[in-house]
């Protein structure tokens, strides 16, 4: 694996990578990753339109079938611009924190699109008319994880005022495939907002993996042989995710 650039922004340490072999599979592909933690983007620089991650093939599946002829979704969260990109016809805003991200995903992996703005997304949602988005995405990660003021009961009562009647949210979060307090909490604070809730988890060898949560009033269900792997899950009763005190203050 060849590092091509490195930079340390305000936020995090940024690396992008060339490989001729990701995952098994031989090819030429640029990879984005955060600080120390996992990739957060892969490109296939032969076939750029091609999804390389399971999670955001699951997560087009759950927005092509809950509303296939939705217009306007909002996303927080850059990464490389994978779900943006499959959309071209369709009206994205995303919120990204770091703007040495935004820089990375235009120089880097050719995301062209002038629908990108710097800020906390939070804020960012805030602004949107009330009623006026298909779809929020939260695809948000720093070193602990999703930020909290993006998982709390404020923030989901913020992002239903946001969204339209048959709108959902779609949030992509790291965790334990079952017992995990945090992804329980989280969860239990989605379904006080929403009517209808589902959780999908993707099976790893690994201490954790990708889990998808979705919250709207109509119900939300993805056809298991088209989830990229994905799981319908169970989970248990959690506690209610309250902002942290930075965002009560």
């Amino acid at each position: 694996m060849q590092l091509i650039h490195h930079t340390v922004s305000p936020h995090q340490e940024l690396f992008v990578y060339e490989t001729y072999r990701l995952y098994g599979q031989n090819g030429r592909f640029r990879l984005l990753q955060f600080s120390e933690t996992a990739v957060q983007g892969a490109m296939d620089l032969n076939r750029p339109e091609r999804i390389l991650f399971e999670y955001p093939q699951a997560m087009i599946h759950l927005m092509e079938h809950h509303l296939p002829e939705f217009r306007s979704a909002f996303m927080i969260g850059l990464g490389i611009g994978t779900i943006p990109r499959h959309f071209p016809a369709n009206t994205f805003k995303i919120a990204e924190l770091d703007e040495e991200v935004i820089r990375i995903s235009r120089e880097y992996f050719g995301y062209t699109a002038d629908n990108v703005a710097a800020g906390d997304g939070r804020n960012l949602l805030a602004a949107e008319p009330p009623a006026s988005l298909d779809f929020i995405l939260v695809d948000a990660f720093n070193p602990a994880g999703t930020p909290r003021h993006l998982t709390s009961l404020e923030f989901f009562r913020l992002a239903d005022s946001r969204l339209a009647s048959k709108g959902a949210v779609i949030l992509n979060l790291a965790g334990k495939e079952s017992n995990d307090r945090h992804i329980n909490a989280i969860h239990t604070t989605l379904a006080r907002v929403f009517k209808h809730t589902a959780a999908y988890v993707l099976p790893s060898s690994g201490r954790q993996c990708n889990i998808l949560l979705a919250g709207s009033h109509m119900p939300v269900a993805g056809r298991p042989s088209q989830m990229a792997g994905f799981r319908e899950a169970v989970l248990e009763e959690g506690h209610c995710v309250r902002d942290p005190r930075s965002w009560r203050d």
